[in-house]
């Protein structure tokens, strides 16, 4: 069975049933996963085509390390592998959300912590921004 060919017609990419992911202009597509049972963001990242098929393939998280230039598959030497529990796209398709679980000790992030999202932006009566970390 072929699958039907993608389209630009912004209606049936935004309402239609054809996943068809928009990658930016260096062949991107941003990826947010969530921690499938506390819905806790644990980390944003990029896919490019070939991390988005192993990742489709294997059910675990693959990204593209733009620093490194390099597939990434996510907890190969941390141990901190994210299986998919579900995949979403928004409404133009150019982001994914991934819903998964972490092996190991349950972390994501290079830091050690369970999210990469563990520090807080404020702004003091004064105007100045500073951030605020909360380690629990």
């Amino acid at each position: 069975m072929t699958e039907p060919k993608p389209s630009n017609d912004p209606v049936e990419r935004e309402e239609g049933l054809v996943f068809m992911p928009r990658f930016d202009q260096n062949g991107f597509i941003t990826a947010v996963a969530v921690e499938h049972k506390t819905q806790q963001v644990l980390m944003v990242a990029y896919m490019n085509q070939e991390a988005l098929d192993k990742t489709l393939s294997t059910g675990e998280a693959w990204y593209w390390s733009r620093s490194r230039k390099s597939l990434w598959h996510k907890g190969d030497t941390s141990g901190q592998i994210q299986t998919i529990h579900e995949m979403r796209v928004d409404c133009d398709q150019d982001c994914l959300l991934l819903f998964v679980s972490v092996g190991a000790d349950g972390g994501c992030c290079h830091t050690g912590r369970q999210s990469c999202f563990y520090r807080v932006v404020t702004t003091e009566t004064n105007g100045t921004t500073r951030l605020i970390k909360e380690d629990h």
